[in-house]
């Protein structure tokens, strides 16, 4: 087929949108509009302190992806009916739509980490009366969004609860890869280029966290390799493998095993 874009992401038309709210706001961060996608299950309505579940696309995607590629509300509903998910607001925003992919850190000219870390919460708060200053707040993300998650748990440990990653890019030179436009205006900090680096500067202790990858994944030994460093410097993480590659299929199962985590550490926290 011939076109004039070097990608396209469409939704699945197969996948119903039952339950979800999209909202587009002027971020102060992004300096820009932005969208997101939210679900708030039915189970929710009468809660309080809601736990709020931040959801990160990858590369050449945007804030629709997770609901309809990934069906990840009726994953979150699913689990949530079966109580292996206590009830959460899945909120899931665009990167700030920079290029082919923002990698979730600050640039020049906008800053993806505030829009994620500050504004994203606020609008939970805003939007979800069930959500509060004291929901707790866990971060999920697939390639590009796994780097974001993993490297956001690591620089702000007080205030994400738990985080994972599927099929994650663990370094910031691998987006070379994926991304035609260069990463001059990123920041250039050690702790924003890497995820060891981030996870072994972490103020304390990280958060709970988990990442997997598929064994037919071109990065899947760049997460053995991750995970083999995270074992040498003794960071606790869980680590998995299963069948798949870099793609949906995989991350819409993969999901599911997130989400149970999850619901295993709001369950055991006080």
């Amino acid at each position: 087929m011939n076109t004039s874009f070097r990608t396209i992401e469409r939704p699945d038309p197969a996948i119903p949108m039952d339950g979800l709210e999209f909202v587009t706001v002027k971020s102060s961060a992004l300096r820009r509009r932005a969208d997101v996608t939210l679900y708030v299950p039915v189970e929710a309505h009468d809660l309080t302190a809601l736990p709020i579940v931040v959801l990160l696309h990858g590369v050449y995607g945007s804030h629709w992806a997770w609901a309809l590629k990934g069906s990840a509300h009726l994953t979150a509903a699913r689990l949530i009916a079966a109580r292996s998910l206590p009830p959460v607001a899945l909120l899931m925003p665009s990167d700030g739509l920079w290029g082919d992919g923002s990698g979730y850190v600050a640039h020049d000219d906008h800053d993806a980490e505030r829009w994620i870390m500050d504004e994203i919460p606020a609008l939970a708060r805003e939007l979800i009366p069930a959500c509060s200053a004291d929901s707790p707040l866990l971060l999920a993300g697939l390639s590009m969004g796994g780097f974001g998650a993993l490297r956001l748990a690591a620089k702000y440990p007080r205030r994400i609860a738990a985080a994972a990653a599927h099929s994650a890019v663990t370094e910031a030179a691998m987006f070379d890869d994926f991304i035609e436009d260069a990463r001059d205006g990123w920041s250039q900090a050690p702790i924003d280029h890497s995820i060891l680096a981030a996870l072994a500067a972490t103020p304390g202790i990280p958060p709970p966290f988990r990442f997997d990858c598929g064994l037919d994944d071109p990065l899947l030994e760049a997460n053995r390799e991750l995970h083999r460093a995270l074992q040498r410097t003794g960071i606790a993480h869980h680590y998995a493998e299963g069948p798949g590659g870099h793609d949906w299929p995989y991350w819409t199962r993969a999901l599911a095993d997130t989400l149970r985590f999850f619901g295993d550490v709001l369950t055991s926290t006080p």
